[in-house]
């Protein structure tokens, strides 16, 4: 397989993100969420109309490897990370890190401060590696499952006063 690339979301881009989101969900997540869990989590992208136009009004890059999509990630904003998925098959491609990295360029770019980002159990220790650090724990009820996730937040510009400094 060639290294990652990056290119923009579009919109005929939705059937298969949809199903690099649920293979996610189903096999990286099963040591920190049961099955009805993952099961209930998937079903967040079963409309893939409403997918479609989360996924429009967020800045979403779409990873690939030999021209065909293995990861997405989106930025909600300037401050916080939306989406970060990979297809299992990538895993340990560096698809990840290069979805975040241009996150991270693109939110300062734009003149972002620092970017949160509701990191599942499973993603937990990608984002701790990358700085982010954790701020809170959650819980979110997704068809009748409770979900674990923890917001982090990372330093990725100094503030407007400092810079005036």
């Amino acid at each position: 397989m060639s290294a990652p690339a990056l290119r923009p979301f579009l919109p005929s881009d939705t059937p298969t993100l949809a199903a690099i989101f649920k293979a996610a969900v189903d096999e990286l997540t099963g040591e920190d969420y049961t099955s009805d869990q993952r099961g209930a989590w998937a079903c967040l992208v079963d409309d893939e109309v409403d997918f479609a136009a989360r996924l429009a009004a967020r800045l979403t890059l779409v990873a690939t490897m030999d021209g065909e999509p293995v990861g997405f990630a989106a930025l909600l904003g300037v401050e916080a990370i939306d989406f970060l998925y990979v297809l299992p098959s990538a895993t340990g491609n560096g698809v990840a890190t290069l979805l975040c990295d241009a996150l991270e360029r693109l939110a300062t770019a734009r003149g972002g401060v620092k970017l949160t980002v509701d990191a599942s159990d499973t993603a937990e220790p990608f984002f701790q590696k990358r700085g982010y650090v954790a701020q809170s724990r959650n819980t979110r009820v997704i068809a009748d499952e409770w979900l674990a996730n923890t917001t982090m937040t990372k330093q990725i510009a100094a503030p407007a006063s400092e810079t005036l400094q």
